[in-house]
């Protein structure tokens, strides 16, 4: 038995991920970062692609080989990195919404905490990340990491807007 974040779901068919026809946030908005778990001009990086859905942001991931911790098994660094970055973006966006802007302020990771529930499989895997609490330069997200129904992996974190003179403050 699973358990999720309230309007989770399973991982979708990899079928149904060809239909979105929504841009990502990262693309959108960062196309030229170098972010390696979301930075879409990093070649060697993960290259997450999160989309809003209702009040979540979510995105879908296929490992590589090279991502393996042991056969079979995804590595749990890779894990800790999809789940910070797509937090990120969650929280992006929703201080973006939040503010009536039309582009999301650049966020940092203040902290965040994973917890690896059970060893994830290698294959398709879907991140979901919630907003839970803001301020107007803040928000506390929390996103799971799901491997088909199970739950994998949770994490809670704070990110926060940053301002002109921090030397992400220009990264998007």
């Amino acid at each position: 038995m699973s358990s999720v974040l309230p309007g989770s779901q399973a991982a979708p068919d990899p079928g149904a991920l060809r239909a979105r026809d929504s841009q990502s946030l990262q693309d959108r908005y960062a196309p030229k970062s170098i972010c390696f778990g979301c930075g879409p001009a990093n070649e060697k990086g993960l290259r997450i692609k999160s989309h809003v859905e209702g009040d979540s942001v979510v995105a879908d991931f296929t490992p590589e080989e090279f991502h393996h911790a042991f056969p079979g098994v995804l590595n749990g660094g890779i894990i800790g990195a999809l789940l910070d970055c797509h937090s990120n973006w969650a929280a992006a966006h929703h201080l973006m919404v939040a503010a009536g802007e039309s582009a999301p302020p650049c966020t940092v990771t203040a902290d965040f905490h994973v917890k690896l529930r059970k060893p994830t499989p290698m294959g398709p895997v879907r991140l979901r990340a919630r907003v839970v609490e803001s301020t107007p330069d803040r928000a506390v997200v929390e996103a799971e990491l799901l491997s088909g129904a199970d739950v994998t992996a949770r994490c809670r974190g704070t990110f926060v807007a940053v301002k002109e003179g921090h030397p992400a403050h220009h990264r998007w």
